[in-house]
Formats: structure tokens, sequence, C-alpha cells
């Protein structure tokens, strides 16, 4: 009988739990689907690509302003997901379709990838994208004290960490940040450490116990909600509440979301269009 190395997981138990790939065969006509919705609305919608907040070359945003927005306007911040090593910003150019035409101003972000840096400095320089976003929001149409953080698996945990992140470090007022909202996110890097990805991340016990979201507080007064697909597998559940528990407790406004029937891909179709669950709970969130 092979060895448990998580719970009651063997590697390969582990490693199957994580590996959305494998489970959704046909994620990358997904992904090509929605690239192209991105490319066909960059076409007719304005938008301001690449954008500097840091030194580096992979320290870029692009910036979609509302449509008809007669006041400054509620801003939607977005990280990509690809497990901190893949993915660009450039492969989330359709995320705005849900809510730039609905009146919020979007800021999808870039950031380097491991193992060109490590996580903690992938998560400075996503906490350096929120800080450039509240001081420059209003130079593009954006309300700096109304944020909003969203993100997709790792992107969700960089939410998470947004939302565990002393601003005053930054010179950002952390009540400017209305509301947040985590898609299939991971707040327990302990079972990525141990599964199939870390010859490649390099997550150490340090990085684990420093920048797990389950082991901070949040420093954040919103509402959160912490959003998973009904598709997906046991552990990614498992992430949400092991958050939104402890969270809620710390005084959070937090509140899970199970979308029934969508995987890890489809539930970012649900995110990024109009009438559809997520979409709808953050556009309430939003005001919009």
């Amino acid at each position: 009988m092979a060895d448990k190395v998580y719970g009651d997981f063997t590697q390969e138990e582990l490693d199957w739990q994580y590996n959305n790939r494998e489970r959704v065969p046909d994620h990358e006509t997904l992904l090509t689907k929605y690239v192209a919705r991105g490319e066909a609305f960059i076409a007719k919608a304005p938008h301001t690509f690449d954008i500097p907040f840091g030194d580096t070359p992979a320290e870029v945003l692009d910036v979609y302003p509302a449509h008809e927005s007669d006041d400054a306007a509620p801003v939607l911040i977005f990280f990509h997901g690809g497990y901190w090593f893949s993915r660009h910003k450039n492969d989330f150019r359709y995320i705005p379709v849900g809510f730039a035409p609905a009146g919020a101003m979007v800021v999808v972000v870039n950031y380097a990838l491991v193992p060109d840096v490590d996580l903690p400095e992938l998560v400075r320089q996503c906490r350096a994208s929120v800080a450039w976003t509240c001081k420059n929001a209003a130079e593009h149409g954006g309300d700096p004290n109304r944020i909003y953080i969203s993100g997709h698996s790792a992107g969700g945990h960089i939410t998470a960490m947004m939302n565990a992140t002393d601003w005053s470090e930054w010179d950002v007022d952390p009540g400017a940040i209305k509301g947040s909202m985590a898609i299939s996110g991971l707040y327990d890097l302990e079972p990525i450490r141990l599964n199939y990805m870390n010859p490649t991340l390099g997550f150490t016990p340090e990085i684990v116990s420093t920048l797990s979201p389950i082991h901070l507080k949040p420093t954040v007064n919103a509402p959160i909600v912490f959003a998973v697909g009904g598709a997906e597998t046991p552990e990614f559940h498992r992430h949400n509440k092991m958050l939104s528990g402890p969270w809620a407790q710390a005084g959070m406004a937090c509140e899970e979301i199970t979308v029934p029937d969508l995987n890890h891909f489809t539930i970012l179709e649900d995110f990024s269009t109009e009438g559809r669950t997520l979409n709808t709970r953050m556009r309430q969130m939003m005001g919009l």
C-alpha cells in the first residue's frame, strides 16, 4: 500500500487533486475560446496596455476604463492564475467583458512568474500593483476609494494575500478596499509544497508558514466572497472552508459560493459573463 503524503492522500492522489489540466481534457479549447473573446473585446473597447507599476518588464498592468460612467467608477483589480508559474495578463483580456460595460474600471495585472522570482517577490509585486491602482485610478476615471480585488486559482491566493497586507507600509488606506472575490483559490500552501509542482515552485516550510493565508489574519475590513466550482476537487472546496471560517471569526464578512457543475476553467466564464452567478454577485458588491 502506498504511503500517505498529506492527509489521507497518497502522492498520486494528492497530485490528482491539483492537476486541473488533466482533470479537464478540453481546457485548451476553453482557454482558446476565452482568449478569442478577449481579442474581440479589445477591438472595440477602450483600453491602455502595459502600464508599468514596478521596475521589471513583468510588472505591468492593463486598464480598461468604465463605459459611459458619469462619475468616478468603482475599480476591479484582477489577478490571473496559473499556479504562480504560468499564464500572462494578455490571456485574460476577456475578464473586463463582464464589468467595464456595466460601469467598472478594470485593472488586469501581470506579475513575474516562479521560478524567475520566488513567491515572496511575486506577492510583493502584486501589492505594488494595488498600491499603484489606489494612487493612479483617478487618472483613468476610477474612484481610488472604491477598490475591489479579485483573482482566480493562484490569483485567488493573491487576492487573499492582498486582504492580509499591512497597507501602511505602502502608504495605502486599507479602507479604500471595499470588497474582494477569491475564485478557486489556494490558501494552504502545504499540499502544494508536497505535490508534483514543487520542483518548479520551490516552496519551503518558511514560505508555507508566511504566505499561506490560513496562517494570517485579515487586515482589510471589507466583505470577501470565496467561490469554487461544484465540479472542482475536494481539495479546492477544503481551501474555501479553511479560510472563510477563521477569517469570519476574526471579524471579516466572509461568504462562500459554490457554483454547481462548474470546473476550474468554466468558472472563469461565469465570473466574466453578465447574468451569471459570480458576475452578478461581483457587480452587486460593486454597486453596479
